[in-house]
């Protein structure tokens, strides 16, 4: 790896083979080498269960809370009360993933979310009605995943060989996006036929077929060459300095909070869909824009084939940003609502690119002993950056208006990546 700060153990690493330059539609098609092997394999297989299984959950907490109250805020309450669960715990939860075995802690938190799902179903199948209690078990939720994900991306580097971890971030990615596409379609389908409680209830199942697949996983201890530590606020802080001294890590979060914070514009959506698209109709504008997406990403990871054999991942992440900010700035000047669904779908396409890259530029890049760290950062970055982006969008689309805030975040996108790419060179350099 042509880099002074890359990892220099990887267990399961070995030299890229000589394939056969793959013909017609293969060149496009996923790139699904990292299914060969087996624990990678279950790893993946739990993703697609728990991936459509948690938006069941994700839709009907809220549907719940608004049945009970009949008010928006308290759906918006119960959104903040997950957050800061999920801040804590990812971070904490990446300094438990690098001093304890990987898949202990994966069965740990597995089977923690899967008895919050059946707290949910009970307490809806009771009837209880309590708001409070919804929004506790929500809160219990969002821990145990923000414990869980530092360990799940993690992990993924000890399963799969380095020149395959842009691969397996794409199946990965890919199963996530279309599981927010397909399981509130499942649900809102499932809601009036079989209800609430039943609904949550599916979400728990799910779960213990995830679990049952991890349990399959092999040992993920940490390595022989690693300290024996605690997981505690040292070891947290430890992992900022590390981000700090590693300025091609440091750039890879820099580059999600410019695309997320700058140029995700959900918050606008309901305003577009009644103003600048009420003649397609504002509830058919509305499912179509935040929907775009999500579709983007899934037909980007689908035709990953075409670029998750790059080796420059530096150009890659850079690219894929740049190209986000474009494709905001043309959404946000369409007054058709098929073109701005359109630019929207590019937006995904490119949102799927950089996940890919920067999730395989954190897995490589960094050392064993200090991925489980810096996952806990990137899933404190990917829950946050849309929050704040809601904020400021909001914000911006009252003073300014919906469609000039769109497209002036596009451009600070666009802007604020170039000036990053051009004065930090680490990022350009970076390749595997």
């Amino acid at each position: 790896m042509d880099t002074s700060e890359s990892s220099t153990e990887h267990p399961t690493d070995d030299p890229a083979p000589a394939e056969p330059p793959r013909r017609g539609w293969r060149r496009w098609a996923m790139d699904t080498r990292p299914l060969r092997r087996p624990a990678y394999r279950r790893l993946w297989a739990s993703t697609i269960v728990t991936a459509v299984g948690s938006q069941l959950t994700a839709v009907a907490v809220p549907k719940q809370i608004y049945d009970i109250t009949g008010s928006s805020a308290w759906v918006g309450y119960a959104s903040l009360a997950g957050l800061l669960p999920l801040v804590v715990f990812a971070l904490w939860g990446g300094a438990i993933a690098d001093s304890m075995d990987r898949r202990k802690l994966l069965l740990l938190t597995n089977s923690g979310i899967a008895v919050t799902s059946v707290l949910f179903w009970l307490q809806a199948a009771t009837g209880l009605g309590s708001v409070t209690v919804l929004m506790v078990l929500l809160a219990a939720q969002q821990a145990f995943f923000g414990l869980n994900a530092p360990a799940r991306s993690a992990s993924i580097a000890r399963l799969v060989p380095e020149h395959e971890l842009a691969a397996a971030n794409a199946l990965g990615s890919t199963v996530m996006q279309t599981g927010l596409v397909a399981g509130p379609l499942l649900a809102g389908a499932l809601i009036p036929v079989i209800g609430l409680p039943e609904l949550y209830l599916l979400d728990a199942v799910a779960l213990c077929v995830a679990v049952w697949a991890v349990l399959r996983l092999p040992s993920l201890p940490p390595l022989a060459s690693t300290v024996a530590r605690r997981a505690g606020v040292r070891e947290i802080a430890a992992g900022f300095r590390y981000i700090a001294l590693h300025k091609v890590l440091l750039l890879s979060f820099l580059a999600d909070i410019v695309a997320m914070v700058l140029g995700m514009p959900r918050a606008l959506f309901p305003q577009l869909a009644a103003e600048t698209f009420a003649p397609y109709g504002e509830g058919l504008a509305l499912g179509l824009l935040f929907a775009a997406i999500p579709i983007g990403a899934v037909v980007g990871g689908l035709f990953s084939g075409t670029f998750s054999r790059a080796r420059r991942h530096g150009w890659m992440v850079i690219g894929a940003v740049v190209a986000w900010g474009l494709a905001v700035t043309g959404f946000g000047l369409s007054t058709s609502l098929w073109v701005a669904v359109a630019f929207l779908a590019a937006a995904g396409v490119a949102d799927m690119v950089s996940m890919v890259f920067r999730g395989a530029i954190l897995l490589s890049a960094a050392t064993d002993e200090m991925r489980g760290r810096m996952q806990g950062v990137f899933t404190v970055v990917v829950a946050g950056g849309p929050r704040l982006a809601d904020v400021l969008h909001g914000t911006a689309g009252s003073a300014f208006g919906a469609r000039a805030a769109v497209v002036g975040g596009g451009l600070l996108v666009v802007a604020v990546m170039l000036a990053l790419a051009a004065a930090m060179p680490d990022l350009r350099r970076y390749r595997v």
